[in-house]
């Protein structure tokens, strides 16, 4: 069969890096194009994968146009999710968007409709869905082994979006500031803040856990940096019928958790009716409690086959097989985190607990 032919257009979020390296290294992708206004941010990609200048572009609609892909990667920053995606949906591809969904519920539904019109798949690419463990807690959950999961708890950042590039590439304090006040991340009218930017992978991985299913009502708190604009650290409670689950989120954590894990840790515990699960972000093992075992046991986080191991072999193998997007990847869960995270900016502005928005 051809070869899936990839672009990546739009380089505001520095994953485009790690996910153009996806599509490299899978032997049935041709990695066809390039595109953003700046050709200064596409240096780097064109030295690590030897991409021609022939296929380096600064106008989406000229790449779009002489390379024809099949599945297009975009990355912009969170508040442009709606416009990128209506800018691509035209041209007739499937669209993977990097993390988080949206700025709002509302340019979600944007997203949504515009591929809808276009007869193609869109997939929000959350980069936890392809941690080992995390994956196997959810093959746990799935296997009954835990009963049905009443509550969840999500501890998640890092030392912040500029401490690092793609490849986890480190930056120095003195980088730090001197980007701050030109970078999205810092800006609220770009969708900045880290409970836009990482809140969803707690909502989101969460409701996966839960298989699909809603809270009631969502309370949040931001903190007030002095200086910023945008928050650093959020605490979200969801009220669901089985009770109280918990999002946090940090930028500012005092290691990675890719390097050191911080404390408290990043990860999540799960709570089900007959057990417990505590996932720590790239853990080797899962902690697991049951009936049959209350003082617990570490099991090894599964090795990921293909092809699940990254999201452009499993979005390969959705083109080939003709076939939907499920899971977390899918805008069915996806927007239910959204769902949570719009009713958590309202709760923090109102500072009041807010039914969830629908």
């Amino acid at each position: 069969m051809a070869k899936c032919k990839v672009v990546g257009i739009n380089f505001d979020h520095f994953h485009m890096g790690d996910l153009l390296r996806n599509a490299f290294d899978h032997p049935d992708v041709d990695l066809v194009g390039i595109c953003d206004v700046d050709p200064a941010r596409m240096v780097d990609a064109v030295k690590a994968f030897s991409i021609s200048q022939d296929d380096v572009y600064t106008d989406y609609r000229e790449c779009l146009e002489k390379t024809k892909p099949d599945l297009v990667i975009l990355c912009p920053a969170a508040a442009q999710h709606g416009e990128w995606v209506e800018k691509v949906a035209p041209f007739g591809c499937d669209i993977m968007v990097e993390k988080p969904f949206a700025a709002t519920l509302a340019e979600a539904d944007q997203m949504i409709a515009a591929m809808n019109a276009s007869g193609h798949r869109l997939a929000i690419n959350w980069p936890l869905a392809w941690v080992p463990s995390h994956c196997t807690a959810k093959r746990l959950i799935d296997e009954g082994l835990i009963g049905e999961v009443i509550e969840f708890h999500h501890y998640g950042g890092n030392r912040g979006p500029l401490w690092h590039v793609a490849d986890k590439v480190e930056r120095t304090a003195e980088q730090v500031e001197q980007e701050k006040p030109n970078s999205w991340f810092y800006k609220a009218s770009a969708g900045g803040g880290s409970l836009l930017d990482y809140a969803g992978y707690g909502t989101t991985l969460g409701t996966w856990y839960m298989n699909g299913r809603k809270p009631i009502e969502v309370t949040c708190v931001v903190d007030q940096p002095a200086g910023l604009e945008v928050d650093e650290h959020s605490v979200i409670v969801c009220r669901y019928h089985t009770g109280l689950s918990k999002v946090e989120t940090r930028w500012g954590t005092f290691t990675d958790p890719w390097t050191n894990q911080p404390q408290p840790k990043c990860g999540f515990v799960i709570v089900g009716t007959e057990g417990t699960i505590a996932s720590e972000d790239y853990g080797k093992t899962i902690h697991v409690q049951t009936r049959d075992c209350p003082e617990g046991k570490d099991v090894p986080s599964d090795e990921l086959k293909e092809p699940r191991q990254d999201p452009i072999q499993y979005l390969v193998d959705v083109i080939r097989r003709d076939s939907d997007v499920e899971g977390i990847l899918s805008t069915e869960i996806s927007r239910i985190g959204q769902q949570i995270v719009d009713s958590a900016v309202l709760s923090a502005r109102e500072k009041r607990t807010v039914e969830l928005l629908p």
